[in-house]
C-alpha cells in the first residue's frame, strides 16, 4: 500500500503544481518580458523558475511567499543570465534586447503601449525591475525589496527616479511625435 501512497501524494504535488503555474505563469512571464523584452527569453525564464520551484520549492517554510519566492528567483535567473551575455558577447545588454509585441486592450492604443515600452527599455534595469514589481505586480515596497534583495529605502528611491525618468521619456517622445505631426 505504501507505493499508492508514495503514488496519490506525487499526483497531489503535481497537481499542486499545476496549480501554481496556472496561478502565477501570467504574472512570471510579464515580469520576465519587462526585464528581457524579449518573448522568448521570459518564457525561458518562467520555465527555469517553474523548474526551478519543482526542486526547491518544497524548502518554502510558508506557502503565502510563493510569488514572492518566484519573483526572487526569477530575477535572480535574469540576472545570471544577463551576467553570461555580457561575459560571451561582445553587444551591449540593449543590443540583446529584441523587440517584443505587447498586448494592448483596447483602452491604450498599441502605439502607446510600444512607445512606453521603448522608453521603459532605455531606463537602467535597477530602476526598471522595481518600477515593473510596483506597477505591473502591484507589489508593495516591503516585498519589492524582499524580492529584490535591497533595503527598502533603495527601493522607494529606485521607484521614484524610474518614475521620474520614465515621465521624462514620455513627454520626450510625446514632443517628437507632435513635432512629427504637424510639421510632417
Amino acid at each position: 500500500m505504501k507505493p499508492l501512497d508514495n503514488d496519490v501524494r506525487r499526483i497531489t504535488s503535481a497537481a499542486e503544481f499545476e496549480q501554481l503555474v496556472d496561478l502565477y505563469y501570467r504574472d512570471l512571464y510579464r515580469f520576465g518580458l519587462s526585464l528581457t523584452r524579449s518573448e522568448a527569453d521570459a518564457a525561458d525564464l518562467t520555465q527555469q523558475t517553474f523548474y526551478i520551484w519543482a526542486n526547491k520549492g518544497h524548502q518554502l517554510r510558508e506557502a503565502g511567499n510563493a510569488k514572492r519566492w518566484l519573483l526572487t528567483t526569477l530575477h535572480r535567473e535574469f540576472l545570471q543570465l544577463r551576467r553570461k551575455q555580457q561575459k560571451f558577447s561582445d553587444e551591449t545588454v540593449d543590443e540583446i534586447f529584441v523587440e517584443a509585441s505587447p498586448n494592448g486592450d483596447g483602452a491604450v492604443s498599441r502605439s502607446d503601449v510600444e512607445r512606453m515600452l521603448d522608453c521603459l527599455s532605455t531606463i537602467p534595469e535597477t530602476y526598471r525591475a522595481p518600477l515593473v514589481l510596483y506597477y505591473l505586480e502591484d507589489l508593495a515596497y516591503k516585498e519589492i525589496a524582499d524580492v529584490l534583495e535591497l533595503p527598502l529605502g533603495t527601493v522607494q528611491s529606485r521607484i521614484a527616479r524610474a518614475k521620474s525618468q520614465l515621465l521624462r521619456l514620455l513627454n520626450g517622445a510625446n514632443l517628437e511625435r507632435k513635432k512629427e505631426s504637424c510639421c510632417g
